[in-house]
């Protein structure tokens, strides 16, 4: 392990590593069943859902395993959030378009994201994507990273709390629980909810608080050990206030991997003519889309994630930047041949650098984790989402600190860094965030007489997110 990841000169131990991984996975672990969840519109069971959830462990297990042998990094992989919705959008409007059932629907769009990862093992394999992340000006880099830990906050307060209403809409903890809402009227408007929203707050808050005072104490795997005493909690609270079983599901749960499931519906099932079928422009846009989204939102999640871990120069260059993004690319391949959307560098990566992970041997720990879920999913089931909240809420925190290293004097800097630090959480797109940093720079360099000062490229890929923003529904 010494040889291939190169331990002591990173200054982590085997231990370490493991645990780094480990609680990587605690955080990201969701994706298994939400990926599947979200691809086939919940039809939990189903040959294609069946398809999808073992396509999600094996593609993520391969990027991860490129990622750590190629790059050396501790970054995860695994079907990007919001390009997972896009891409069930899009095998809707497919089905819609050309009168074929959802399946086949599923396996032209599958068409796409083959292309797309085609196009970025190319891109990476020239050093076009790491041109492109050269080309990112400063002031936009050192944002990226704390604008990541805003947007992971948000994800920590809200989505990731995983309690419904009666009603059937997610409550937000800083809207339900600590907002204008009175105990009673929570209660009215969310029925059965209420009791689980609570419980879940208060399970939030204590891991949260658990894993900062670990922290502040120096002790290794304060995420992962305070995540652990927040499921414990929550288990319990479950037992004792809700009289439900957290166990439940797991004495019907199957530890069989669905394999013909897979090998009937996506893997390698490219459906061609389906693709043809939608048109010239449309393909190439839904391409070109599915490109700019996946390369910013991984270029975002590993220069922030590495700024944070310490693994930038004074530029804010990461070296090996050039295999982390192959990782992404045959991630996204192998993701098309075993039947998911886009694979891209998860910003939960960040909870296992905070760990003490800093080499490969962190990715390919969580990367055997993910294949162990093929037989394994229904106990990484029960980890409460309310665990990892508290995880995402902390890394945040973290994260938000590196605006220190911003000119908050210089506009040029200050204006594109807080544009991000409120897109990126609304929009919950890292890609995007950058993406309106870019114009922003620009334009103000532009109309203040320092035209010279920008490069080609960015001008370049300015341009293309007006495109994106204006032109491209």
């Amino acid at each position: 392990m010494e040889k291939l990841f190169k331990l002591k000169e990173n200054g982590t131990t085997l231990r370490t590593e493991i645990v780094a991984g480990l609680t990587t996975f605690m955080t990201m672990a969701y994706i298994i069943a939400l990926n599947p969840n979200l691809l086939t519109g919940f039809d939990v069971g189903s040959a294609l859902w069946n398809g999808v959830f073992l396509a999600t462990c094996i593609a993520s297990a391969i990027g991860m395993f490129v990622m750590a042998f190629a790059a050396n990094k501790p970054f995860a992989l695994a079907p990007g959030m919001g390009l997972n919705s896009f891409f069930a959008i899009v095998v809707t409007n497919i089905a819609a378009l050309t009168g074929m059932t959802y399946v086949a629907s599923f396996q032209a769009a599958l068409v796409i994201i083959l292309l797309e990862g085609i196009i970025f093992v190319i891109l990476s394999l020239l050093n076009i994507r790491e041109k492109i992340v050269d080309a990112i000006p400063l002031g936009v880099r050192l944002g990226i990273a704390p604008a990541i830990g805003l947007m992971l906050m948000n994800i920590g307060f809200g989505s990731n709390a995983g309690v419904y209403s009666e009603t059937g809409g997610p409550f937000f903890v800083m809207r339900d629980f600590f907002g204008a809402l009175t105990a009673s009227s929570a209660m009215t408007t969310m029925g059965g909810g209420y009791g689980q929203m609570v419980l879940s707050v208060v399970t939030m808050f204590i891991g949260l608080f658990v894993i900062v005072i670990l922290a502040k104490k120096g002790i290794k795997g304060a995420v992962l050990l305070g995540m652990l005493v927040a499921s414990v909690i929550y288990w319990g609270g479950s037992f004792a206030f809700l009289d439900t079983n957290p166990f439940a599901s797991l004495s019907t749960a199957s530890f069989l991997p669905p394999v013909k499931d897979m090998v009937d519906t996506t893997l390698f099932k490219f459906n061609f003519q389906g693709f043809m079928d939608i048109g010239a422009f449309t393909a190439v846009t839904l391409i070109i889309t599915f490109c700019m989204i996946d390369m910013f939102d991984t270029i975002g999640t590993l220069v922030g994630t590495a700024s944070r871990a310490g693994m930038v120069d004074e530029q804010g260059n990461m070296p090996n930047m050039k295999e982390a993004l192959l990782a992404d690319a045959v991630g996204t391949v192998a993701g098309a041949c075993t039947g998911t959307s886009t694979v891209t560098t998860f910003v939960e990566s960040a909870s296992g650098v905070e760990a003490g992970g800093r080499t490969g041997l962190t990715a390919l720990t969580t990367g055997i984790l993910f294949l162990a879920c093929i037989f394994i999913a229904p106990i990484a089931a029960i980890i409460p989402a309310a665990a990892t909240s508290a995880a995402l809420i902390y890394v945040g925190v973290l994260m938000v600190m590196g605006l220190k290293n911003v000119n908050f004097d210089d506009m040029d800097q200050m204006v594109p860094v807080a544009l991000m630090l409120i897109a990126m959480p609304i929009s919950s797109s890292i890609g995007h965030a950058i993406g309106l940093g870019l114009i922003s720079y620009t334009v103000i360099k532009v109309f203040t007489g320092k035209a010279r000062e920008v490069s080609l490229l960015t001008y370049v890929i300015s341009a293309l997110f007006l495109v994106k923003f204006f032109l491209v529904a």
